[in-house]
């Protein structure tokens, strides 16, 4: 009678022990799934919010290209140019543009984004002839570039302080059209002659200006 009782309270023992080792195993998986879930979900969501959307990525390298070029053909005017008004003008474009530039630079950290640094091929086409030309020759040329080059760029900006998701590039685009309006007028007056305009007066790209109440 004895043996036959210990042989029971010995099988509910080993019973009991493999109940309560199934209820931990259980538990503990159960613990992992949620934590790789969350793990899954919070990573699903930064990535999300961190983003940057083809159309607006598609805006930075397109700036970032444009804004280097003027650079360098603003500098070619300031050597090249043969009368004053296309010196000033290369001059400005070389400052207002290389501090957009640094402003696209320092978005592009913020938001991962990977900019161009030198010119494609393109590009360096349109500075090589440039580079060929001198005197009046020049002068002409690159007042009708200029015209033809801030037209697309005031297009540009304005698309993309229209429609642009990111904020932070939605504001760069909004804070550069002033200026880039202005370079188009200046352009176009020096296109048509006027090389009386003063290149050096109203707004940089810096969002500077004469007048601190314009903007």
């Amino acid at each position: 009678m004895n043996t036959r009782i210990i042989k029971i309270a010995h099988l509910a023992a080993v019973v009991i022990i493999l109940l309560v080792t199934a209820v931990m195993m259980f538990a503990a998986e159960g613990a992992s799934s949620d934590g790789q879930n969350s793990n899954q979900s919070g990573g699903g969501q930064a990535g999300a919010s961190g983003a940057v959307s083809n159309a607006d990525r598609k805006f930075a390298m397109t700036a970032a290209m444009d804004g280097m070029t003027e650079v360098e053909l603003g500098r070619l005017a300031a050597e090249r140019g043969s009368s004053d008004a296309v010196k000033q003008f290369g001059q400005r474009m070389v400052d207002d543009h290389s501090k957009a530039n640094d402003e696209l630079k320092q978005w592009a950290a913020t938001a991962g984004v990977t900019l161009p640094t030198a010119l494609d091929a393109k590009h360096q086409a349109m500075v090589a002839k440039m580079s060929s030309l001198s005197g009046a020759a020049f002068d002409r040329t690159y007042a009708k570039d200029m015209v033809k080059d801030h037209t697309k760029a005031v297009q540009l900006f304005q698309r993309q302080a229209d429609r642009g998701m990111d904020a932070g590039l939605k504001s760069f685009a909004s804070s550069k059209l002033p200026t880039l309006r202005e370079h188009l007028e200046m352009a176009r007056s020096l296109n048509a002659g006027g090389g009386g305009h003063n290149m050096n007066s109203n707004t940089s790209m810096s969002g500077n200006s004469n007048n601190a109440n314009r903007r």
